[in-house]
């Protein structure tokens, strides 16, 4: 049998034989819908520790594959808690967490975010982790090949150049999305279509079922604010308290992925002009357009001569993962001048989850969770765009662009991903002013979806991830206001940020 076939055989019969279990249904509002409790019990060992005394503890719950269907096939969603510290007066129910992606594990996450949280927020909360449907240990999605994102330029089938500069390059880069979304659809095989977002929201309510909870609070991040705003749109009366960290903009995944794309080449010049402030310590240029000069040095040569593997959509990924957050610029500075010095490229190389099997996971569920929720583009519309982002900028960097592929997808999706409701709860909204991955307007957008809600804003400030991460103590104490005494700001809330930081010292 083929790979692919196996791997399809494999995910029926798993699906399939989880023992199936009775879930909350669409209907809203109402009495919570009836679920055997949750069982927790040890962790596996990607789960780490939390200080002592709290310790964390895992289970899973079994959800129908395709919602619609309760009686047809089922998995299993892993789930982690950390309870809440303080005295039983003190406690203000569970906050369910998300990290972001689509694609990334938020089993360990309980523990990671919890550790980052006000006292006051930890003391209040069991902190709930899970993994969304085709990540970590919840039937985890898988691409095969990918379309050859992850093959060496020369050893696969992958273009040698991921930005395509002229008509054949542009077809090489469509064929490469065919062969991605043809992989997806060969590895994913019945799941394709149901790894969706208004599925995975579902299943969170299924959690909070299984919890014997009436209404769950949240925090999410990044994806997690999508996924967030989907919860509240099919279950608004289930929802306490929402908080949305680095907000996705309620727009379909192409047009995001193309904000961001404009955002990060605006990013890009920013360090441009940082490296070159700094040119004693980095040695790239003493301006900005010298330091461009360096940096498009490294590119060419490892588009003409990688090294161990490491060329052009590898540096590309680097530069993506480095954009992000401020704190890993001078890594990335250092890495430039190693190569440009020495060939090197051991400081480029990101860390994981870029690298090996969590990275094959997160890369396949990221692709399929965004073409799952429809709508995709054409591909007229992805070439027009790519022309327009090397309009902006000849060097753009495509990385972010995962819904290019949906434009070949093999599963229709069911409609576009409903978000937000006026009869929610007011949310509390948070933003870095410059983040260019998810970029502020998104965060205003999403927020006209939810009346009451408030928008907190870290000015000055250029990274991805605010709350609980920036070490922000007016960004902090409004979100922890908020959870915990329910104190919905009387408008939205402005908070000075850093500004850019001063790079590491010399290694």
């Amino acid at each position: 049998m083929p790979p692919a076939l196996r791997r399809t055989a494999l995910l029926c019969a798993l699906l399939t034989s989880a023992v199936p279990l009775a879930t909350a249904t669409a209907a809203e509002p109402g009495a919570p819908t009836p679920a055997p409790a949750l069982r927790f019990g040890a962790c596996p060992s990607s789960v780490p520790a939390p200080p002592a005394p709290d310790r964390v503890e895992c289970g899973t719950v079994s959800v129908p594959l395709d919602h619609r269907r309760p009686d047809g096939a089922h998995l299993r969603i892993a789930v982690s808690r950390v309870r809440a510290s303080g005295t039983p007066a003190e406690r203000r129910g569970v906050l369910l967490v998300n990290p972001g992606g689509p694609g990334g594990s938020g089993l360990p996450y309980a523990v990671t975010k919890r550790a980052k949280l006000p006292a006051a927020v930890r003391r209040a909360y069991d902190v709930i982790g899970f993994d969304p449907r085709g990540t970590g240990r919840s039937a985890p999605a898988d691409c095969g090949p990918m379309g050859g994102l992850f093959d060496a330029p020369g050893t696969g089938s992958a273009p040698l150049d991921p930005v395509p500069h002229d008509h054949a390059g542009e077809r090489a880069y469509l064929d490469s999305q065919r062969r991605l979304a043809a992989d997806c659809a060969a590895g994913a095989g019945v799941a394709l279509p149901h790894l969706s977002t208004s599925e995975t929201a579902r299943d969170m309510d299924a959690v909070r079922a299984a919890l014997d909870e009436r209404r769950v609070s949240f925090l999410g991040v990044s994806y997690g604010t999508y996924l967030g705003a989907a919860y509240a749109a099919q279950f608004p009366g289930r929802v306490d308290k929402l908080v949305l960290d680095s907000v996705v903009g309620p727009e379909d995944w192409h047009a995001f992925d193309i904000r961001q794309a404009r955002a990060l080449l605006r990013q890009r010049d920013v360090l441009f002009d940082w490296l070159a402030r700094h040119g004693s310590r980095f040695g790239l240029g003493a301006t900005a357009r010298e330091v461009r000069t360096a940096y498009q040095r490294t590119r060419d040569g490892l588009t003409a001569h990688p090294v161990s593997g490491f060329g052009a959509a590898a540096f590309d990924r680097a530069v993506y993962r480095a954009l992000g957050r401020t704190e890993r610029w001078t890594a990335l500075g250092d890495g430039l001048r190693d190569y440009l010095d020495k060939g090197a490229v051991d400081r480029l190389r990101p860390a994981a989850p870029f690298d090996g099997a969590e990275s094959r996971t997160y890369e396949a569920a990221n692709r399929i969770v965004k073409c799952a929720d429809g709508p995709g583009p054409t591909p007229a519309r992805v070439l027009a765009d790519i022309r327009g982002l090397r309009r902006q900028d000849p060097q753009p960097v495509l990385t972010g662009l995962e819904a290019a592929s949906c434009a070949y997808w093999h599963a229709r999706p069911t409609g576009r991903t409903s978000l937000g409701s006026p009869a929610a709860p007011p949310a509390l909204l948070v933003a870095s002013a410059h983040d260019p991955v998810t970029p502020l307007a998104g965060a205003r957008a999403l927020g006209r979806t939810l009346p009451g809600s408030r928008l907190v804003t870290l000015h000055d400030d250029y990274s991805h991830g605010v709350f609980a991460s920036r070490g922000n103590r007016c960004v902090d104490a409004a979100v922890a206001a908020y959870l915990v005494g329910g104190t919905v700001p009387a408008a939205d809330v402005h908070c000075a940020g850093p500004g850019l930081p001063e790079p590491s010292p010399r290694p």
